[in-house]
């Protein structure tokens, strides 16, 4: 096999398909341990619920607006939200799915990007007045770059999964090690390079099959980039039958809030609100909440039209707290998410969204959605939330999570978290996602024993809260790391 190693050196580094995480590091509920008596920088909620004892709660309702969730999760079915006002056909049990109709369901969508260069293409840009034109190729130059991207990524990781199982048939092994490989060396030759490259993955993954599988999820990824994200010619709205550029429009849709994938929102849900105490999974950060699913967000960029009926939908259905881990570099209908927004708050609702993955400064770099509305007021109810590590070190702030010193409030643990997915299991994710959710919970805790705080005072709790840290002082408005403890303690104040 001639392996064309200069090519996959050349494309870069292990990138964000392969955690390098070492196992050992791997330590379930660390987000709840206390900074001071653990060693490890999280939230304190172990410890704050010493705060509570004999306290009374009242339940909390929280929207996870999400890919969907599993509402079969042995972890999660005692705590789901179920329509106390269901009526037969014209409403959820467990809540609402914005992505699906008696057709089916969407799975995968197009980033907003190739959606905005769809809709160029079909009004004829021979007749597209000055300021679209510009867009129109700006957008298009975009695309074509996350397409050329893609492409590079896929021969990325195309290629180390050629080298995996190449050396696998040179050691005679359908599982190598690392000493297996390091055995192998001197007769490697001119692949002698690669086998390095894939020692060293190897070191970082602990397991080849662990490695193998993720290379494959970076495979697959990229194919789904390149077949559905990235396509124009590919547009799965019919599926859902609504008339899309009416953002208006309610009623449509359907009741499965799981949908095809359910995994990320399994996970979001089991962060906030995993039974405690049950033995199963990790913890969930508060113990009264019922979460009231909304699925949303597609393989793919959600859309605003759906963005802003979910949350009108939450608000609707009672929920005090909105959970948002998702965001996208364009947006479609800005002005119909600020007016559900608007709605929202007018409610008494908590809006908490993750900040983004991309490593960038969401204070100069276009995020939604985002608590500015258009005319540039900030929503009052609204946390965004940044992605911290388990150190009180360089390494607090997670190395993908976004950032801003005004457009991102807090940061939370993100890396290595360790939650339910589908099927009453459990998985290790990382991701502004899992911060997202972490701050949600809090809120929900602060509602659930402290109902007649407003929206706005649990806010100003959250922020006022933290754990301040020199790490964060330049990544957040409030250079720190969410607190239970000490926003217990405040809430009591209030």
């Amino acid at each position: 096999m001639n392996i064309n190693y200069r090519t996959l050196l050349a494309i870069g580094v292990l990138t964000a398909g392969l955690s390098v995480t070492v196992l050992a590091q791997r330590i379930p509920n660390w987000q709840n341990k206390d900074l001071q008596r653990d060693s490890l920088f999280g939230i304190s909620t172990e410890k704050a619920y010493t705060l509570l004892k004999g306290k009374k709660a009242v339940p909390v309702i929280v929207a996870v607006i999400d890919a969907g969730v599993d509402t079969l999760h042995e972890d999660l079915k005692e705590v789901l939200w179920v329509n106390p006002r269901k009526k037969k056909g014209d409403d959820g049990t467990f809540g609402w799915s914005y992505l699906g109709s008696a057709k089916g369901n969407v799975h995968y969508d197009n980033l907003e990007l190739t959606r905005q260069v769809r809709q160029f293409i079909q009004k004829d840009t021979g007749r597209l007045n000055t300021g679209d034109l510009t867009a129109f190729h700006e957008e298009t130059k975009a695309l074509d770059q996350k397409k050329r991207d893609a492409d590079k990524g896929l021969k990325y990781y195309t290629n180390y999964l050629q080298a995996l199982n190449f050396f696998a048939e040179q050691v005679h092994s359908s599982a190598p090690t690392v000493s297996d490989l390091e055995a192998y060396l001197p007769k490697a030759g001119r692949n002698a390079d690669y086998v390095q490259f894939v020692i060293s993955g190897m070191k970082k993954k602990n397991d080849y099959n662990d490695l193998k599988k993720d290379v494959q999820e970076g495979i697959d990824h990229f194919k789904e980039q390149e077949n559905y994200q990235l396509n124009t010619a590919y547009d799965p709205r019919v599926i859902v039958g609504d008339d899309y550029f009416n953002s208006k429009q309610r009623n449509y849709g359907s009741p499965d809030v799981m949908g095809p994938d359910p995994t990320h929102g399994t996970h979001v849900a089991g962060i906030i609100a995993g039974i405690r105490g049950n033995g199963l999974g990790a913890d969930g950060i508060a113990d009264h909440v019922k979460i009231l699913a909304i699925r949303t967000v597609p393989d793919g960029d959600e859309r605003d039209k759906d963005v802003a009926n979910a949350i009108r939908y939450a608000a609707d259905h009672g929920a005090k707290v909105i959970n948002m881990s998702f965001g996208k570099a364009y947006s479609q209908d800005k002005k119909a998410v600020d007016e559900a927004v608007k709605y929202a708050l007018k409610k008494d609702v908590l809006l908490v969204q993750a900040a983004g993955n991309n490593n960038e400064n969401i204070d100069s770099v276009a995020n939604f959605p985002n608590r500015q509305y258009l005319h540039g007021e900030d929503a009052g109810a609204y946390i965004v939330v940044g992605a911290s590590g388990l150190h009180p070190d360089s390494t607090l702030k997670a190395s993908f999570s976004n950032y801003g010193k005004t457009a991102v409030d807090v940061f939370a643990p993100g890396v290595q978290i360790y939650s339910s997915i589908p099927g009453s299991k459990y998985a290790y994710f990382d991701g502004t996602s899992m911060a997202c959710p972490v701050v949600a919970g809090l809120a929900a805790l602060i509602r659930e024993y402290y109902p007649k705080l407003s929206a706005v005072q649990v806010k100003e709790i959250i922020l006022r809260s933290v754990v301040k840290s020199d790490f964060l002082a330049k990544y957040c408005l409030t250079g720190g790391v969410v607190n239970v403890y000490n926003a217990l303690q405040l809430a009591a104040d209030y």
